[in-house]
C-alpha cells in the first residue's frame, strides 16, 4: 500500500479530492489566520491603523504577486518534465525557480521599502494613516523573499508529492503569526510595526522551512542543486503563471480603487469596513486557489507522460463542478474583476452616492454571471457538462 498518491497514478475523482483536499485547507487557513492578524490591528492599535495596513496590503500583494507567477508557472513546467522521466531535468528546472524566487525577492523588497511612502501617498493615505502605512509596509518588504518563497513552496510542495507538508508549514507559519500578533501587537503594543513583524517571522517559517527540506536528501520527487539560470524555461514559467499574476494585479488594483473611492466619500472607517469584507472574500476564494494549486501538477505530468487525455477530461468537469461558472472561466473572471468592478465602483457612486460603492460588488457579479452563462452555452459541445 503506497504511503503517499503519486502523479503517476491514474485518478479518480475521490483521489482528486483527497489529493487536493491538503491544498484547499492551506490556502483557507492562510486566510484565516489574516483575519487574525485585522483583529489584533484593529482592537489594539485602532482604526486608523487598521485602515492604513488595508490601504498598502495590495501594494504588497501585487509584489509578493511574483512568486505565486513563479509558483504557479514553475510548478507546471517542473511537472511536465517530471513526466517525461527526466527526474535531473525537474530539478534543474526547480532549482532555477527557487533562485529565481529569491534573487527577484530581495529587488524587490528594495524596491518596495523605497516606494512604501510615494505609493502611500499615491493610494490618498490621510497625514494619520501616512506614518502607520510606511512602518507597516517597509517591515513587511524586510520579509518580501520569504513570502515569495513560502507562495512558491506551496505549489511545489504538490508536484513533490508531498501536500501534506505544505499544509504542516503553512500551518505553522499562521501559528506563529497569531502568537506573535497576541505578544507584539497585544502585550507589548507595538502597533502595526508588531504586526509587520508578527507576519514577516510568520513568513519565514512558511518560507524557510521547506527550502530546509529540499535541501536535504529527501524521498520526494524534487531536490534543490547546482545549476546557472537559464533564459528559457524561466520565461516558460514566466508565461505559463502570467494568468495567476494577473489576477493577483488586477484584484489588487480593484482594491486599491474601492479604498480610494472609500477615503474620498466615507473616509477611514470606510476603508477599514471593506477590509474586514475582502478577508471574507478571501476564505471563500481560497477554496478555488487551493483546487487549482493543488490539480495543476497533476495535469501538467500526465501530459508530460502522454496520459492526458482521459484526465483532462475530468478535470476540466470537476473544475467546473466545484469552483462555479463565474470563478472558474477565466475571461469572464478576469472582466469581473478589472473590468465590472472598477467601472462601477468608479460610476455607480456618481448616481447613488456612498451606496454605490457598496453595490459595485453586486452589479458587477451579475454582470460576469450572464457573460458566464453565454461563455457555458456557447462552450457546451466541447466540454459536455451541459
Amino acid at each position: 500500500m503506497k504511503k503517499f498518491i503519486q502523479l503517476s497514478d491514474h485518478f479518480t475523482y475521490h483521489k482528486l479530492l483527497r489529493f487536493t483536499f491538503p491544498s484547499i485547507v492551506m490556502m483557507v487557513f492562510t486566510s484565516i489566520y489574516g483575519v487574525v492578524d485585522g483583529f489584533f490591528v484593529s482592537n489594539f492599535a485602532g482604526k486608523t491603523a487598521f485602515a492604513a495596513v488595508n490601504l498598502i496590503f495590495p501594494f504588497i500583494m501585487i509584489l509578493g504577486g511574483m512568486g505565486f507567477m513563479i509558483g504557479t508557472g514553475g510548478t507546471a513546467l517542473v511537472s511536465l518534465v517530471l513526466g517525461t522521466g527526466d527526474k535531473e531535468k525537474a530539478n534543474r528546472y526547480f532549482s532555477m525557480m527557487i533562485y529565481l524566487a529569491v534573487i527577484l525577492g530581495v529587488v524587490l523588497s528594495a524596491a518596495g521599502i523605497l516606494f512604501t511612502r510615494p505609493m502611500a501617498s499615491f493610494l490618498g493615505a490621510t497625514p494619520e494613516m501616512m506614518e502607520y502605512c510606511v512602518d507597516y509596509g517597509r517591515v513587511v518588504f524586510l520579509f518580501l523573499a520569504t513570502f515569495m518563497l513560502q507562495n512558491v513552496f506551496q505549489s511545489f510542495l504538490i508536484a513533490a508529492e508531498r501536500p501534506k507538508l505544505g499544509l504542516a508549514a503553512t500551518v505553522g507559519a499562521g501559528v506563529t503569526n497569531m502568537a506573535l500578533d497576541a505578544l507584539f501587537v497585544g502585550a507589548f503594543r507595538w502597533g502595526v510595526a508588531g504586526a509587520a513583524l508578527a507576519t514577516g517571522i510568520s513568513q519565514c517559517v512558511g518560507g524557510l522551512f521547506p527550502l530546509i527540506y529540499f535541501l536535504r536528501p529527501n524521498t520526494s520527487l524534487l531536490r534543490l542543486t547546482r545549476t546557472r539560470l537559464e533564459l528559457k524555461p524561466i520565461i516558460q514559467a514566466c508565461a505559463n503563471g502570467s494568468s495567476e499574476l494577473m489576477s493577483n494585479i488586477s484584484g489588487s488594483i480593484v482594491s486599491m480603487i474601492y479604498n480610494f473611492q472609500l477615503l474620498r466619500y466615507i473616509g477611514e472607517n470606510g476603508v477599514s469596513a471593506y477590509g474586514v469584507l475582502m478577508y471574507v472574500q478571501f476564505i471563500f476564494i481560497a477554496i478555488y486557489i487551493g483546487y487549482s494549486i493543488g490539480a495543476a501538477p497533476i495535469v501538467s505530468y500526465h501530459y508530460g507522460a502522454g496520459n492526458d487525455k482521459e484526465l483532462k477530461n475530468m478535470l476540466k468537469k470537476s473544475v467546473l463542478l466545484m469552483t462555479g461558472v463565474s470563478l472558474v472561466l477565466t475571461a469572464a473572471a478576469f472582466l469581473r474583476t478589472l473590468l465590472f468592478q472598477t467601472a462601477a465602483v468608479l460610476i455607480l457612486p456618481l448616481v447613488f452616492d456612498v451606496d454605490g460603492i457598496w453595490l459595485a460588488v453586486t452589479v458587477a457579479e451579475v454582470f460576469a454571471f450572464v457573460l458566464s452563462v453565454g461563455f457555458l452555452f456557447a462552450k457546451r459541445g466541447k466540454y459536455h457538462y451541459m
